[in-house]
């Protein structure tokens, strides 16, 4: 079992491991546990009551958070001619094809988001076993496998927040949505949006309690438990 140093242990003791919070309980005691000096990362993680090992029961899909990530999102895209013209124009980081793809079988991963056209995808098909594990393979379901024309809406929401999800084989989801710095309201705002995507996100093999627990937490901190019915009808109580 991890050790835990002090502080982490003075902060586990403000959180009642057994209670569920209200979202916006949950969201004040996180900025009050949050002990490390950098501005860590808020994570939300989802207990689904999914089995991952069934394919009508896989979950993925992506949220617009409208209170974006609070980080810089590097951009890279795949695509060739008119693609690669407007992907450039509309400021994605990197933005090529055979070179991109020989520099990633060679290592390099410096990128948070990867883009591409359907007409890219036979040979960006080759980076599956690289990109997949790691959360960066293009795919229609979390809106990065898009048509040319549509590249700059695509790079212009990833800038302001687009974050894919997908549940793991444990049947959980893990989720940023945010920094410590980031005031309640926006934290709460951010939250509503990921949840109601999760709700959308519902495959049709799912049966009975669909969203089983939330838990919020930040960077090195503990977790917190929100309370689900609360949390799924957040954005009534926010709107």
């Amino acid at each position: 079992m991890a050790k835990h140093g002090k502080k982490y242990i003075e902060a586990a003791k403000l959180v009642d491991r057994l209670q569920y919070y209200s979202p916006a309980a949950a969201v004040d005691l996180l900025k009050k546990v949050s002990y490390p000096k950098f501005d860590g990362t808020i994570e939300v993680h989802i207990r689904l009551g999914v089995d991952p090992r069934h394919a009508d029961q896989q979950v993925r899909s992506s949220v617009l958070l409208p209170a974006g990530l609070g980080k810089q999102v590097r951009i890279l895209v795949f695509a060739e001619g008119d693609g690669a013209r407007l992907a450039e124009q509309a400021g994605a980081d990197y933005v090529g094809l055979d070179d991109l793809i020989a520099k990633i079988q060679g290592g390099w991963l410096e990128f948070d988001m990867a883009i591409a056209t359907p007409q890219v995808m036979g040979k960006v098909g080759r980076l599956g076993r690289i990109l997949g594990p790691r959360g960066l393979m293009p795919n229609p379901k979390a809106g990065t496998i898009v048509q040319p024309d549509d590249l700059p809406r695509a790079i212009r929401e990833a800038r302001q927040g687009r974050v894919e999800f997908k549940v793991d084989k444990t049947g959980n989801l893990h989720v940023p949505i945010g920094k410590v710095s980031f005031t309640p309201e926006q934290m709460l705002e951010n939250l509503s949006a990921l949840m109601e995507a999760v709700q959308r996100a519902k495959p049709s093999g799912a049966k009975g309690q669909y969203i089983r627990r939330v838990t919020l937490t930040s960077s090195m901190a503990p977790g917190i438990r929100v309370d689900t019915n609360q949390a799924l009808s957040l954005r009534t109580a926010t709107a």
